[in-house]
């Protein structure tokens, strides 16, 4: 699979406009840049840019189609990831991107800032303090999904108009059955309101082999 650039990415996304494409483009110009004065990307990951970081990214956009107005917190954003992405694919919906690094989120900033990413809003906080509530909160493998969860549990709008419920959808590898009991345990929510989802099934890379989506469906109660 060719990593160099975003047209690596045209062979899951074709549907996309030419202003998505562009802004897809400067993500690995912008980051390489900006990765010079703030690592927000490991070394070894800046030139497989699009392949561990925004594809991973858009595994999201496989798995749901946010509506236009829907409200999405990015907990953790680290340098914009998955929001930045998700942002680009999805012009309508509103991301609010939250990072407890303040370096980070100055390139966060930044790179909107760039884009022209006009539904982006960055904040430097703690995502525990947040008082907004959100259809969905959004992430890549912040820490051990029981305490995240417990992060930002009351942050979310129970039910929702999407074709899946409101919840949390988590980006992380591995076994995860551990973590899945520990969330059950620690929201009270029946088993069912969790799903797992390998996103091999739409990115055939072996970067994928082992990376799953989690979504928690808030409103399915024990």
């Amino acid at each position: 699979m060719a990593v160099a650039d975003a047209a690596c990415l045209k062979e899951f996304f074709s549907a996309l406009t030419e202003r998505q494409w562009a802004q897809l483009a400067q993500l690995a110009p912008l980051y390489a840049e900006w990765n010079t004065r703030i690592n927000v990307i490991s070394r070894k990951d800046i030139g497989q840019i699009y392949l561990h970081h925004v594809l991973h990214s858009l595994a999201i956009a496989k798995f749901i189609r946010f509506l236009p107005g829907a409200k999405v917190l990015d907990a953790g954003t680290g340098g914009g990831f998955p929001g930045i992405p998700l942002a680009i694919l999805f012009p309508e919906t509103h991301f609010t991107l939250a990072d407890a690094t303040g370096k980070k989120i100055t390139v966060v900033q930044a790179v909107a800032g760039s884009l022209r990413l006009t539904n982006v809003t960055a904040v430097h906080t703690r995502v525990e303090t947040i008082a907004q509530e959100f259809d969905f909160v959004v992430s890549r493998a912040v820490t051990a999904l029981p305490a995240f969860a417990g992060w930002v549990w009351d942050k979310i709008i129970a039910g929702g108009t999407h074709a899946l419920p409101n919840g949390i959808i988590y980006l992380k590898g591995g076994d995860l059955a551990a973590e899945i009991s520990g969330t059950i345990s620690r929201l009270s929510i029946a088993p069912a309101a969790i799903t797992v989802e390998p996103i091999s099934q739409w990115f055939p890379d072996a970067f994928f082999a082992e990376k799953k989506i989690v979504h928690i469906r808030k409103g399915v109660k024990s």
